[in-house]
């Protein structure tokens, strides 16, 4: 191509952050359409007069949310905590964007404002997260009434095994049957580690031994009844994690479109940052 408008736009992929910007620069083809230059232009040279009186533009966070965005959109889809936590990021920079362009800087980039013109932020997104996780997007214990009741007794039973392990331990330790490591976990339970000579010498059920041989996992028969409800507890928990996540999922699916429309605003951005960067890199100004 004699132009060498494909150096160009590798230049300018190379520029771009995001999935979606690097697309845009993929997409881009030789325009003929006046008004759609002028604005394209328009906006690479206000992010470009920006950048140079060093205003901080938001959209540092570089999210590529396909996957969790097309789940919104599947009937019955539920998202990890983490996933949740993503789509929340992308609500708070929307919501730091909108917040960016105040009355006098709608006057100063009329061409950057354009770009988010038909969109607004939505505080019900974040509110619907928010109820449910905590900032590690981890459920939290009051999201719902079943689950704060279900980790309350899960704490009391674990409290109440470790102090029989404690004292089943103290117990070994005296008779000289433990091994170094002492207690294990395995299939989820609670196990102690004895030398396999002395296996017969305490009652409950053994569930592995150690690649030497020489150390028996065994379960204490004290510790059954108490191992058996942590086990029906956290499977109980699980359920109700799985529902309110569920749940949260279905609220957040009624914004699907707003969530979309949020992606691609940013990927706008990352798009015309690209362009004005690669005209400082290249001394090109706007015609």
């Amino acid at each position: 191509m004699q132009l060498e408008f494909d150096k160009v736009q590798a230049l300018l992929q190379a520029h771009c952050k995001t999935e979606l910007g690097k697309e845009m620069a993929a997409d881009l083809r030789l325009h003929t359409h006046i008004d759609y230059v002028r604005t394209a232009l328009q906006q690479a040279h206000e992010y470009k007069q920006l950048t140079l009186l060093q205003e901080n533009f938001p959209n540092e966070y570089i999210l590529n949310l396909k996957k969790e965005l097309r789940l919104l959109a599947i009937e019955g889809a539920v998202l990890t905590g983490e996933q949740a936590m993503l789509l929340r990021k992308l609500a708070e920079s929307m919501h730091s964007i909108v917040r960016f362009f105040d009355h006098d800087r709608r006057t100063q980039y009329p061409a950057l404002f354009e770009v988010i013109g038909e969109t607004h932020y939505e505080k019900k997104i974040t509110a619907a997260i928010d109820e449910v996780l905590d900032e590690l997007g981890q459920v939290k214990d009051n999201a719902s009434p079943d689950l704060a009741k279900i980790r309350m007794s899960l704490f009391r039973k674990r409290t109440e095994l470790r102090r029989v392990f404690d004292r089943i331990l103290q117990k070994l330790q005296k008779l000289n049957y433990l091994a170094d490591q002492e207690e294990a976990f395995l299939n989820g339970r609670r196990v102690v580690a004895i030398y396999a000579e002395n296996k017969r010498m305490v009652k409950g059920i053994i569930h592995g031994e150690s690649d030497t041989r020489k150390t028996s996992f065994l379960e204490p028969e004290e510790t059954i009844a108490l191992n058996n409800d942590i086990q029906s507890l956290e499977r109980e928990e699980g359920r109700e994690v799985y529902r309110i996540l569920k749940a949260m999922t279905a609220a957040l699916s009624g914004f699907s479109g707003l969530l979309n429309s949020y992606h691609d605003i940013l990927g706008a951005f990352d798009f015309i940052r690209g362009k004005a960067k690669l005209a400082l890199d290249m001394d090109a100004n706007y015609p």
